[in-house]
């Protein structure tokens, strides 16, 4: 029997438990009359959710309601299920387009994935079209990387919902102009871009190498190990030195990379441009890394 592909299989159910056809519309989503401490707020939208709504559509299970809370108060911050799911971000055309490269490839939704797997995917999606391409030996290298990043615990496979969120990326990149990208940041999004811009520059611009450790930066992940909480949570933007989380992500924020010249300095729009994609990538509660950057 074959497989059948829908939206749905492929993101899963946003609502798993829906509420009563009595409940009011809207009614799941809180007013900012209505916010109160225990209430969390996605750190890349303005919605604010109720925690007992949260776990009715199942977003949120046993005790970690009260950590996603408090996350949701700290710099570190946590994504809501809209925001969490980048797949959501994609066209039904584009949508349309991913299904098929699935099911050219034979890739059976809402299943992990092993590095096997994901390289002879990657073989398999670069002959689409020209059956004598293939990866070379330097962009499978890159592959094994990327693999890698989106296996942060070492599990030996990806989770279907990382490789997903990977894929979206991939097919956003290659389809989508910049300015169209660029209309999906949110406020939030954009403030903590620019907040960064200006920490690290000097005035107008930033030099090449603070942009590229910039493209970093977004991903500075709580490790595992942290918590036992089910939900994990990404940081997007800078941490302040005093914040707890600070200590843990300074290594990786400040990873040494390649040293070359600097050969040019960026703008506040370059600049943008060119993190736009890291930074919705940086949107899912995941610990994996999305779109690992360059370096």
């Amino acid at each position: 029997m074959g497989v059948e592909w829908s939206r749905r299989s492929l993101t899963g159910p946003v609502v798993s438990h829906p509420l009563p056809s009595s409940a009011p519309p809207g009614s799941w989503m809180m007013t900012s009359l209505q916010i109160s401490a225990w209430s969390p707020e996605s750190l890349v939208c303005t919605r604010v959710f109720h925690d007992g709504c949260l776990r009715r559509v199942g977003y949120i299970q046993g005790d970690s309601a009260a950590e996603v809370t408090e996350t949701a108060n700290t710099e570190t911050g946590w994504s809501c299920h809209y925001c969490n799911n980048l797949n959501l971000l994609l066209t039904e055309e584009e949508m349309y387009s991913l299904t098929e490269t699935f099911q050219q490839c034979k890739v059976i939704p809402d299943c992990s994935l092993t590095l096997d797997d994901f390289l002879r995917y990657r073989h398999q999606t670069a002959k689409r079209g020209d059956s004598d391409r293939a990866l070379s030996e330097e962009q499978e290298e890159q592959a094994a990387r990327q693999f890698a990043a989106l296996d942060p615990e070492h599990r030996g496979h990806i989770e279907w919902p990382d490789f997903l969120s990977h894929e979206s990326l991939l097919l956003l990149q290659q389809i989508r102009p910049q300015n169209s990208l660029l209309r999906l940041l949110t406020v939030k999004e954009r403030e903590r871009a620019r907040a960064t811009f200006l920490a690290r520059g000097s005035g107008s611009t930033i030099s090449e190498a603070e942009c590229r450790r910039a493209q970093h930066s977004w991903f500075c992940k709580r490790p595992p190990d942290a918590s036992s909480c089910s939900v994990s949570v990404s940081h997007v933007g800078p941490i302040a030195d005093s914040s707890p989380a600070s200590s843990s992500s300074k290594s990786q924020d400040k990873a040494p990379l390649p040293t070359e010249p600097e050969s040019r300095f960026v703008d506040w729009p370059t600049f943008l441009q060119e993190n736009v994609v890291y930074i919705l990538a940086a949107r899912p509660n995941s610990a994996a890394i999305h779109l690992k950057p360059p370096g």
